[in-house]
C-alpha cells in the first residue's frame, strides 16, 4: 500500500540542463467546462475558434479524465499527481497535507518561475502551492493583468505560466450570444424555455472563456518571442448539469486537454491514449527535463505527446465525496475503454447539489420548470427520478452507450465483467487508503426532497 507522503522536493530530481534551454510553458485552465462543449469535440451550436486554432497545432486527447468531479480534490490532484484520498482534498473545499510535494515545486526546483492568475488551484490551496507570483481567482480583467506581469517581468528564468479562467463556472453571464431555440440539449435533459436560456447563457460563457485564451496565448507569444513553448489547455471537470458535475458519469470526469508544442509535438493530430489529470504533473516536469517524485500516483505521457506511443492506460480511476452540505453523495468509479462500473457508497440517499436545492438564476432555476413538466409527463418524472435516486452499482457499455442511460448491472451476461471490475476497484481503494469516509449528513430517500429539506432547515432556523 502506497500511503506515505511525498516529503521533500529534493526528490524531484532535478535535470543538470541549463535553464534558458527549457520551454517556457502556459496552463490554461477553464472552470466546468465539459468535453463536448467545443467545435473541437463536435459540438456544433456554440463556438471555440481559438480552441479549433489550438487543435489545429497541436495533439487533442480524445479520452483525458479528471481525478474527481469537483474544483478543489480535481485541481489538488492536479498540481500534486496524487488522488484525493492520498494527498488529503477528498471533498470539495479541502486543501492537500501541507507536506505535499506540489508541481509548482518542482518545478521551481527545476529552474522554473512559476505564476499563476486566476482560478488555478482552489481557494487556500493557493498558499500551501509556493507560485512564485499568485493572483485572485477572478476572470475579470485576466488577461490584462497577465499582460501586466509579463510586460514587467525581469527573471530570465524559464516561466510556467498558468491561468485559470472562472468560466463557464455558475452563475452563467445574463448575456445570450446564441439562440436558445437553436442549442443542443442532452438526450437526458427535459427540454423547457428556462433550460434552453441556462444553457445559452452557459455556451456563452465558454465562448468568453475561449477569447480569453487567445489573448492570453498572443501575450505570451508576444514575451516569449520564441515558438519553444509548451501550451495545454484542459477544464477541471464537466459542467454543473444534471448528471455532469459531482458525477463519475463522462459528463462530469471527461474533459478537454489539448497540448501544443511546435517542433516537438505533430501539429492537428488525435490520440486515443486514456490520460488522467495526475499525469500531467509528471509530464511536464519530464518535458522540462526533471523526474517526478517517486511514489506519486501520475504517470508521465510525454511518450504520447512525442509520437512513441498512443497507450498510457487501461484503467481510469475515479472518486467523489461530496461538496459540503449540497451534495451529500460519495461515488466510486472504475473506466476501462469501453465499461464503466459506478459504485454508489450511499444508494439509500438522495443524490443532490447546489442547482436543485438553490435554484438560481444562471445556475438552477431551470428546476422549477423541469419538477413542472414531471408533474403529466412520465419521461420526464423518470429523468428526475433517475436523477435523485441511484442503484448501489451501476455498469455501462460505453461502445453501445455512450450517454451512460441503460444501466446493464442487472445483465447476466456481463455479470463476470462487472465483478472483475469491481474487484479492480476494491484493490484500488485499498492502495489508496480511501476511508470511504461520508464528509456531511445525507438525505436519505425516506425523507424530503434536498430541495425541502433545506428549506424545512432554514424554516426552523437550523
Amino acid at each position: 500500500m502506497r500511503t506515505k507522503s511525498i516529503l521533500t522536493v529534493l526528490s524531484c530530481g532535478v535535470a543538470a540542463a541549463a535553464a534558458q534551454t527549457k520551454p517556457n510553458i502556459v496552463v490554461f485552465l477553464a472552470d466546468d467546462h465539459g468535453q463536448k462543449d467545443s467545435t473541437v469535440y463536435g459540438a456544433t451550436d456554440v463556438r471555440t475558434p481559438f480552441m479549433g486554432k489550438l487543435a489545429s497545432e497541436g495533439m487533442v486527447f480524445d479520452n483525458a479524465f479528471i481525478a474527481s468531479p469537483a474544483c478543489a480534490p480535481s485541481r489538488a490532484a492536479l498540481l500534486t499527481g496524487l488522488m484525493p484520498a492520498r494527498n488529503g482534498a477528498e471533498a470539495n473545499h479541502t486543501m492537500p497535507r501541507p507536506e505535499t510535494v506540489t508541481m509548482v515545486r518542482c518545478l521551481q526546483a527545476n529552474g522554473y518561475e512559476v505564476a499563476a492568475f486566476g482560478k488555478v488551484a482552489h481557494g487556500k490551496q493557493s498558499n500551501l502551492c509556493g507560485f512564485d507570483q499568485y493572483n485572485d481567482n477572478s476572470h475579470a480583467g485576466l488577461a490584462m493583468r497577465v499582460k501586466k506581469f509579463l510586460d514587467g517581468r525581469t527573471s530570465n528564468k524559464p516561466l510556467c505560466l498558468m491561468v485559470g479562467d472562472r468560466r463557464p463556472h455558475v452563475p452563467w453571464t445574463k448575456q445570450m450570444m446564441y439562440d436558445p431555440a437553436k442549442v443542443v440539449l442532452p438526450s437526458y435533459f427535459i427540454d423547457t424555455p428556462e433550460t434552453r436560456e441556462h444553457r445559452a447563457r452557459y455556451l456563452t460563457d465558454v465562448t468568453g472563456m475561449d477569447a480569453a485564451m487567445a489573448e492570453v496565448d498572443n501575450l505570451a507569444r508576444t514575451a516569449f518571442g520564441t515558438n519553444d513553448c509548451i501550451f495545454v489547455y484542459s477544464a477541471d471537470h464537466g459542467a454543473q448539469w444534471p448528471f455532469g458535475k459531482w458525477n463519475l458519469y463522462d459528463a462530469g470526469i471527461r474533459v478537454p486537454l489539448i497540448v501544443r508544442w511546435p517542433g516537438h509535438v505533430k501539429a492537428g493530430v488525435r490520440t486515443d491514449a486514456m490520460v488522467s489529470w495526475i499525469d500531467l504533473m509528471p509530464t511536464l516536469i519530464e518535458l522540462t527535463g526533471g523526474s517526478a517524485p517517486d511514489g506519486i500516483d501520475g504517470r508521465s505521457f510525454a511518450g504520447v505527446l512525442l509520437g512513441k506511443t498512443n497507450h498510457h492506460r487501461d484503467v481510469i480511476c475515479t472518486t467523489h465525496s461530496g461538496d459540503s452540505n449540497m451534495n451529500v453523495y460519495p461515488i466510486r468509479a472504475v473506466r476501462t475503454e469501453r465499461y464503466k462500473y459506478v459504485r454508489n457508497l450511499r444508494p439509500d440517499c438522495c443524490h443532490s447539489n447546489h442547482s436543485d436545492i438553490q435554484r438560481k438564476d444562471g445556475a438552477g432555476a431551470y428546476w422549477d420548470s423541469w419538477d413542472a413538466v414531471a408533474k403529466t409527463d412520465s419521461a420526464a418524472a423518470a429523468i428526475i427520478a433517475k436523477y435523485y435516486q441511484r442503484p448501489a452499482e451501476e455498469f455501462y457499455d460505453l461502445e453501445k452507450d455512450p450517454a451512460e442511460q441503460n444501466n446493464l448491472a442487472g445483465n447476466p451476461e456481463l455479470q463476470a465483467q462487472m465483478k472483475q471490475m469491481s474487484g479492480m476497484l476494491d484493490r484500488w481503494m485499498a492502495e489508496q487508503g480511501d476511508a470511504q469516509k461520508v464528509f456531511e449528513e445525507p438525505y436519505p430517500l425516506t425523507g424530503p426532497l434536498p430541495v425541502d429539506a433545506v428549506k424545512n432547515r432554514k424554516g426552523s432556523g437550523q
